[in-house]
């Protein structure tokens, strides 16, 4: 598998000079394509799954973007790091490089996969149908109507048209079935990926459980609008994740071969301690609220500084501090070891707990069968594994609200609270969603900059549509009030 990292520049270059030509919504799949000609799945497919890493983890992508949107992270003195984020300064340029790199890097890999379609080629083609269903999802989640059924054409359609978010929902769970029924009708010569499938080395079965989880999520996220045209009987009887979801190429600490986390906030690879590392920190909020809670994460979550665990309100300034240095880096709680963990940790792309909390909230509501106590307590007990930390049971049994099952008034609050505290640092930007359609978890604090009273619901459709793609955008929603068709 470490072969792998030391394709990625170079593929990753081959595919740009493919289609630099064209607009990065599109990619040609015409099978005499030197992309695909050249190129085969096996050196495709782990270049895809690169990019869905880096597009989650790398600095100022959605991890970044919901760890600052949820109260989990602010910014120690001495550093004017996001300035932009604290103000809820949404812009056509801010975090564009969401929308530009899912488009232009991770689908168009995962499109270039499903051009090979001899039957040999069927599980690679499914690997590419689940990718991109993963990647659609987010994309509606955090825009709305997108690009999708005339996205990734390339010269064919240069200037795709915007779909209806509820409709790309409802596609997403016609792909995902089309692609676990692809792998289940696979011929016996279907070539099966192995080192090169850089998440799941070449298990087949556990790629329709991610499918299936990918569906769970779909379905939690719409369930609550009255606009449900899908089924929960249409999930599949092949289970769910039960294990993190990651990727791992054959990270290394050398130069531009790090994790992506890690190499955006930890250490460079010759050792040196990275700016973001020292300017990123803790609220007083999470810490508050991990503290209360005799929550042993905090001390993996955050690394607790010689004098005690410290947070920082979101947008406070120097001048409002009267002794300047009181929130130096060296005295903050900055990223803690269970998350930051070394230059070769694998990048988690759907962590465990989150596959938990779903199941936790779909029992909940009765809207699949099974013990959604048990299935909460998993969710926590897997935060606890990813992060290092012993102590699980102890901790949810205790007699808490939002903590221990039986004394959460609020199951659904209980739910989505501990799925924040489990995200925080690995996949965050799923919790400002949830937070978009429950609220929770409750009395989360704006930024001290903010001139309105809650943070953002969407983000702005980025200045490279409206450049590339003007006579299709449609009219940008107030991303303060116009939520998503899932949380209406």
């Amino acid at each position: 598998m470490k072969k792998y990292i030391k394709y990625v520049s170079m593929l990753c270059g081959v595919l740009l000079i493919a289609s630099c030509s064209d607009d990065y919504l599109d990619v040609n799949t015409d099978a005499n394509n030197p992309t695909i000609a050249v190129l085969g799945p096996e050196l495709i497919l782990p270049v895809a799954q690169y990019w869905s890493a880096e597009i989650q983890h790398r600095d100022r992508y959605s991890n970044t973007v919901g760890n600052l949107f949820m109260a989990n992270w602010s910014q120690a003195d001495g550093f004017s790091w996001y300035s932009d984020e604290f103000l809820y300064n949404i812009t056509t340029s801010f975090y564009d490089r969401i929308w530009d790199r899912t488009y232009r890097d991770a689908l168009k890999n995962y499109r270039v996969l499903q051009g090979f379609d001899e039957e040999i080629y069927d599980n690679y083609r499914a690997i590419g149908t689940i990718m991109e269903s993963y990647h659609f999802q987010i994309l509606v989640d955090t825009y709305g109507d997108i690009p999708y059924s005339e996205a990734l054409l390339r010269g064919d359609n240069p200037t795709p048209a915007y779909d209806d978010a509820q409709f790309i929902y409802e596609d997403l769970i016609v792909q995902l079935n089309a692609a676990m029924t692809m792998i289940d009708n696979a011929t016996e010569d279907a070539l099966l990926p192995s080192n090169d499938d850089v998440m799941f080395e070449g298990d087949m079965e556990l790629w329709k459980k991610f499918a299936n989880t990918i569906k769970l999520r779909i379905l939690v996220r719409q369930s609550g609008t009255g606009t449900l045209n899908s089924s929960f009987s249409e999930l599949s009887s092949v289970g769910f994740i039960t294990t993190d979801v990651t990727v791992q190429p054959g990270y290394a600490v050398v130069e531009n071969k790090q994790s992506p986390f890690w190499n955006s906030y930890g250490f460079d690879s010759g050792g040196n301690v990275i700016n973001n590392n020292d300017a990123t920190c803790a609220t007083p909020f999470a810490l508050d609220f991990l503290d209360s809670n005799n929550d042993p994460r905090i001390d993996f979550i955050y690394e607790e500084p010689a004098t005690g665990h410290l947070g920082v309100p979101q947008g406070i300034l120097d001048y409002d501090i009267p002794v300047a240095d009181q929130f130096d880096p060296n005295l903050v709680s900055n990223i803690g070891p269970g998350l930051l963990k070394a230059g070769t940790q694998d990048a988690v792309i759907f962590a465990a707990s989150d596959s938990y909390f779903l199941q936790a909230e779909a029992i909940f509501k009765g809207l699949i069968s099974g013990d959604a106590q048990n299935a909460y307590e998993n969710g926590i007990t897997s935060s606890f594994a990813y992060l290092g930390a012993t102590g699980a049971s102890d901790y949810y049994s205790q007699s808490l609200p939002n903590v221990g099952w039986n004394n959460s008034s609020d199951k659904m609050e209980a739910i989505i609270t501990q799925k924040w505290v489990a995200l925080n640092g690995i996949d965050a930007i799923q919790s400002w969603f949830d937070y978009n359609r429950t609220g929770f978890p409750s009395d989360l604090p704006v930024s001290l900059l903010a001139s309105t009273p809650d943070r953002p619901v969407r983000l702005f459709y980025p200045a490279s549509e409206l450049t590339a793609n003007s006579a299709n955008v449609p009219s940008q929603p107030n991303a303060f009030s116009v939520k998503i068709f899932w949380a209406n």
